[in-house]
Parts: C-alpha cells; structure tokens; sequence
C-alpha cells in the first residue's frame, strides 16, 4: 500500500520532504507534483525503479527517462552540451521543457537510450520538486505519470493513490499540479528539433 503523504505547494514541510527523500534511498518509487503534472521518480541507482515505472507507463526499452536536476551544473555533468545548446537550455530553465542531449559517463548505461546513448533532462520550476532535489542531493530519474492509453498526465494526488496503491511507495500530493506534459526538445544534432510541443512554448526553439 502506498504511503500517501500531504505537502504544501510553495513552502513544503522539511519534514515531509525528508521522509520521501529517506524512502527514495531505500528504493522507493514515488508519485509527485511537477511544474507539468504528476511524475514518477527514484534515485539513478535504484535497481527497480526503472522496470516499475516501465511497466505502469507500458513502455519499451527505448523510452527516454528524464533526469531531473536541481540546477544547471548539475545537469551540466549528465549531458554534454555545444555552445549554442549551453545558451538555449540555460536559457529555458527551470521551466516546463525537456531536453534530449548526449548523455556523459555520470549517467548509468541502462538509464541512456541504448542506440543513440542520449537521455533526457530537465530543471523543474515547482516548489515541491525543487525542495526534493535539494535534500536529496542528485538528480532524480523520472517519468511524467501519463498512464497507458492517456494522452495528459495524472494531476490529482488521491485519485493516483486510489489507481496506483499497489505499483508506487509514496504519493506526494500538494493540491492539483499543473496540467500538460513538458515540450520536449532533442538537442542530440546541430540544430534543436520539438518532438513534442507540451506546456512550455515551442516557438523559442524554431
């Protein structure tokens, strides 16, 4: 059964947010709000998490996981990035896009794509998330919480609780998250490509 837990949405309780932190490193798999709806996420070493969160989503092996960071060094360490990319990516987060960039050494070789070795990554603007990957203090992988068959992702913390009781550890719920997926950006050649336009605006990339 999963854990539900409450939050505030702008100043989340300390020790709340040291709970889940806790259970991330003792291989939970949480359900929490982002600045585009709900995600799923564990910590890069989790041994199970991946799997999990493939088969709640129904996803192959070439689905990209998103890694998110707490600031732009530390996605600067998972991804390596060409001059113009540096100043594009820096210049749209934190904020509701994912990038697609090549991935380097620091990211483990299950997490990459495993042809073109890319990953996503992303620096969320919400409160809750960014108080998340402060105290934990690494990257978080993750998933948006689109369920098979869906077009948006989950944005309401009980009725993921009452859907996914038995498939995650924790549900952090702060009120309804905001809706729409991230606007992906693949980054990976010379030029940007949008591979999917979501809440975050398009038009900077073209």
């Amino acid at each position: 059964m999963a854990r539900y837990l409450e939050v505030h949405p702008q100043n989340p309780q300390p020790h709340t947010i040291a709970t889940v932190v806790r259970m991330l490193r003792d291989d939970a798999l949480i359900a929490y709000p982002t600045d585009s709806g709900y995600a799923l996420g564990c910590v890069l070493g989790s041994p199970t998490g991946a799997e999990r969160i493939r088969r709640i989503r129904g996803l192959d092996d070439g689905h990209h996981f998103t890694l998110l960071c707490a600031n732009f060094g530390q996605l600067g360490q998972l991804v390596h990035l060409s001059n113009t990319a540096f100043r594009s990516v820096k210049a749209a987060t934190p904020g509701p896009y994912t990038f697609i960039l090549p991935a380097t050494k620091e990211v483990p070789r299950r997490l990459a794509h495993p042809r073109k070795r890319t990953v996503g990554v992303r620096i969320p603007d919400h409160p809750v998330t960014t108080a998340l990957l402060r105290e934990l203090g690494e990257p978080l992988m993750s998933s948006t919480l689109i369920l098979p068959g869906e077009q948006e992702p989950m944005t309401d913390g009980w009725e993921i609780k009452e859907t996914l009781d038995g498939a995650v550890d924790v549900v952090l719920d702060c009120g309804d998250s905001r809706p729409g997926p991230t606007t992906v950006v693949d980054w990976s050649g010379p030029e940007p490509e949008v591979v999917r336009v979501g809440v975050g605006d398009p038009s900077r990339f073209s």
